[in-house]
């Protein structure tokens, strides 16, 4: 009897660092995931800039609704962001990336 006390003690005490180590591996896979989207957008803003589209035209040919885009021209460059806030799930974790998580892709283009 006191064996089948012991695991259930041991469980008890395990299950919630296994389930905050399996929520912020989830965060973190949401995390990269978003960045390798947010990479791949920024890639096609810069092609359809360079093509002479707006930034309107790009947010709505794009669907970049739950992006953030900016274009600022500084001299002989213009930067393009991108950003997107990723709502982390795990407790302790929030708190640690600040959530909602900013995810921010940069690009630098010459200015034409």
């Amino acid at each position: 009897m006191e064996k089948k006390g012991q695991a259930l003690v041991e469980f008890i005490i395990i299950l919630p660092i296994f389930l905050m180590l399996f929520l912020g591996v989830i965060d973190l896979g949401k995390i990269f995931y978003n960045k390798i989207i947010l990479e791949s957008a920024i890639n096609d803003v810069v092609s359809l800039y360079q093509e002479g589209k707006s930034a309107d035209e790009i947010k709505k040919e794009l669907d970049l609704d739950d992006s953030k885009l900016e274009m600022n021209r500084d001299g002989k460059y213009r930067e393009i962001s991108l950003e997107k806030e990723i709502e982390i799930i795990t407790p302790g974790l929030n708190l640690v990336l600040n959530s909602p998580y900013k995810l921010e892709i940069k690009r630098s283009i010459i200015n034409d």
